[in-house]
Order: C-alpha cells, then structure tokens, then sequence
C-alpha cells in the first residue's frame, strides 16, 4: 500500500508527501531524519492520508496536493473529516491504521 499524507507543524504549517510505510515516515519526521522542512518544525502529527495501489498514483496525488493553497488543503481536511469516508482519514483513523501496522 501506498500512501499520500499531510502533517501538521509546530508552527501550524503543512507538509504532504507520500510513503510505503505510514508509520515509519512519521516516526523519521518526528525524529528529524524526514525532511529538511520538518526537521526544523517538529513535533509533526498526521492529519491526513489517503491510501494508493501504486507509487504512481501516490506521487500523482502529493503532487496535487503541493500545488493547493493552504486554504485549499485546510477544506480537504475539514470536508475528510466530516465524511467519514474509508480511503481518506483524519488523524484519528490515522492512528487506528498506525496501531494495527504494529501488530
């Protein structure tokens, strides 16, 4: 599985990227081996994922994503929130995905 993924920054900014492996990607933003811009503004949470097939489409997905405005990508995040639906979750359904990978 593929994901494509938005955290939230110490200072409130955003930062979308795709990864393979969810948890793994989060813990290495938290322990500033992630990214350059994250390694700066930690700690990061995650409020958003989607799940891909493929790297391409991931890629294909982050790629939209970088090119929103902030006002954009806070309404994907408040719409995904308030639906509930299965491919595309908030932090909480994040967490849960997060748990059961440690299983």
């Amino acid at each position: 599985m593929n994901y494509t993924y938005i955290l939230e920054c110490r200072d409130g900014s955003f930062y979308t990227g795709w990864t393979n492996n969810l948890k793994k990607r989060l813990r290495s933003h938290n322990e500033g081996r992630g990214s350059k811009y994250t390694k700066a503004r930690r700690p990061v949470r995650l409020v958003y994922y989607e799940s891909y097939g493929t790297k391409q489409e991931a890629m294909r997905r982050e790629y939209q994503i970088k090119r929103m405005t902030r006002r954009q990508k806070e309404k994907l995040l408040a719409a995904e929130a308030s639906s509930g639906c299965s491919l595309r979750q908030d932090a909480a359904g994040a967490q849960g995905l997060l748990a059961a990978e440690e299983e």
